[in-house]
């Protein structure tokens, strides 16, 4: 049975994404910091007829992250797929324009989005290499491709990780490891701003299947309406 730990699980992409790979018969993998939240999901799943566990961790205890995925790796035998998607407190991070950004505005981001990445991607990268198989998937608002002054040190951090996993796309080339970037130009399930494209979740889940299997040569893909 192939297994799917999404990083960041949610009720509205995360849960979308669970949806996706269990229909197929994956085995999910909830991660993030609330275990009543993971409850939940979880429940839903099961309702579904889809196996999932919830693992809580925060991305930025590093050995909390690994113990996660190591735990989720016992209990499914292994993780195939890496969906790497955290989201922040809605008003509680500090959003900055580049000219008021200081360097604690970015650390914090860099923490959450990049090294937050990076320790999830080295819990789960040494098994897919003795396996010979595996799939990384990091999301990103766009704002990563096309910056907005507003968020302006979230941008930067996303730009960082974007950056990092289309190299580690690169590096993995010829392996049969695929790592790719998402980046979602809409808001998710209601609009973020009047007016701005805005689309559900199941629209969405979609691209990360399709980069699992039919299109593991593409480093990104940018869903947009």
């Amino acid at each position: 049975m192939s297994s799917i730990a999404i990083i960041g699980a949610g009720p509205q992409l995360g849960l979308a994404i669970a949806r996706t790979f269990g229909s197929q018969g994956f085995d999910v993998a909830l991660v993030s910091r609330n275990r009543d939240n993971l409850d939940g999901l979880v429940g839903k799943l099961a309702a579904e007829g889809i196996t999932a566990a919830a693992f809580p961790a925060d991305v930025l205890d590093r050995d909390a992250l690994e113990k996660a995925l190591h735990d989720a790796a016992a209990r499914f035998g292994g993780i195939d797929v890496l969906e790497y998607s955290p989201v922040g407190t809605f008003g509680a991070t500090a959003l900055t324009t580049p000219t008021e950004t200081e360097p604690a505005d970015v650390q914090l981001q860099i923490e959450f989005q990049l090294y937050g990445a990076i320790a999830a991607t080295q819990a789960v990268l040494p098994a897919m290499r003795e396996a010979g198989a595996g799939t990384l998937l990091y999301t990103t608002g766009a704002g990563s491709l096309d910056p907005v002054p507003q968020v302006g040190n979230v941008n930067a951090a996303a730009a960082a990780l974007r950056n990092w996993a289309i190299n580690l796309h690169k590096e993995l080339d010829g392996t049969d490891i695929q790592a790719a970037h998402i980046g979602i130009d809409v808001s998710i399930g209601t609009p973020a701003v009047p007016g701005f494209p805005t689309a559900q979740p199941e629209e969405i889940s979609p691209v990360y299947w399709d980069l699992h299997t039919t299109k593991r040569d593409q480093a990104e893909l940018v869903f947009s309406l």
